[in-house]
């Protein structure tokens, strides 16, 4: 009863808040679930009609699955309204992980009704003033998470990179084409370059050449060294040469690269660890004072002159955070 008193709230307020909280947990999962199926389905679908011949042509009748959502009203919206829908999913097929468009996009509406909820029945904030922090933080925060992952994705395939062409050396040497050394690569090195690689043996026993097929999945991939192995590649096939010796020295010079990005991550440790702390104070003393003196502490959310304080100061903190990022990155 104190809680209701201090945030202005009655008790068909909470339970408006619950009863919308828990539709939208349940929107989310389900389209999560379904489209998780879906998805599946849809694999063993296209594997299936992958294996049967059409016997009065003669070919195999493979069909892309070109649907981003398991809705049809919602496929649709997608393909007519979303500007540059291709980009989003490169995006997503960035994470390695099976992410339909209409799964991210429903993940997000379900996060910006949670939020814009959140801020309204619990903090008592103005309708307008939720729905824009809805509307930021939802896909502001699945965007910060897809960004995370591919990211963590990107570094484990740089880690296991070197390996990989090093392992490609070894069977150039031994006499095995570079076609064989590729799959090999597939079967012994770990995700996601095993992953990765297996699908370029795969195209190519398909008959696609062994370049088209690396520059197919280097959107996915993005990385530049990368980019380096590809370009060695294609410029040994057209000029001749030693493919050996000149993955060997890609290797070399691509561990070379690690250990500066690693010396220069340390010299920035510091200031990295400095600017995570002021730029934690903010939020830390903002909850001490709403704990120690609610009325008092609120007033910055609920005074007019209060949450134009608060949004000029996330302009400055966000302009304090992009200066400092560019001041700790380098690149090599």
């Amino acid at each position: 009863m104190n809680f209701l008193q201090q945030t202005d709230l009655t008790p068909s307020d909470l339970m408006i808040f619950i009863v919308s909280v828990t539709l939208a947990i349940v929107l989310v999962v389900t389209v999560v679930l379904i489209g998780a199926h879906k998805s599946k389905m849809r694999m063993q679908r296209v594997m299936a009609v992958s294996a049967k011949v059409d016997k009065r042509a003669g070919t195999v009748n493979v069909r892309r699955a070109t649907a981003d959502s398991s809705i049809a009203a919602l496929d649709y919206l997608i393909k007519r309204f979303l500007p540059n829908p291709q980009r989003m999913r490169m995006r997503l097929s960035k994470t390695g992980k099976t992410i339909t468009l209409g799964q991210y996009l429903m993940f997000c509406f379900g996060l910006a009704t949670f939020v814009g909820l959140l801020f309204k029945f619990i903090l008592g904030i103005p309708t307008v003033v939720c729905l824009l922090a809805g509307i930021a933080l939802g896909f502001l925060i699945p965007h910060i998470v897809t960004g995370t992952m591919a990211k963590r994705r990107q570094d484990k395939f740089m880690r296991t990179m070197p390996e990989a062409l090093d392992l490609i050396c070894r069977g150039l040497k031994s006499g095995l084409p570079i076609t064989e050394s590729v799959r090999v690569v597939g079967q012994e090195i770990t995700d996601p370059i095993g992953f990765e690689f297996r699908g370029i043996a795969d195209a190519i026993k398909f008959g696609k050449p062994m370049i088209e097929a690396l520059w197919a999945i280097e959107p996915r991939i993005d990385i530049q060294e990368f980019r380096f192995f590809i370009t060695a590649l294609a410029i040994q096939q057209e000029t001749g040469g030693n493919l050996a010796e000149t993955l060997e020295n890609l290797s070399i010079v691509l561990r070379r690269r690690k250990q500066m990005k690693l010396k220069i991550r340390a010299l920035s440790s510091e200031a990295k660890a400095s600017a995570y702390i002021i730029g934690s104070l903010p939020f830390i003393m903002f909850a001490i004072i709403l704990t120690m003196n609610y009325d008092y502490g609120s007033q910055l959310y609920k005074d007019p002159r209060g949450i134009m304080m608060v949004g000029a100061g996330f302009v400055s903190y966000a302009i304090g955070i992009a200066i400092m990022w560019k001041m700790v990155r380098f690149d090599i």
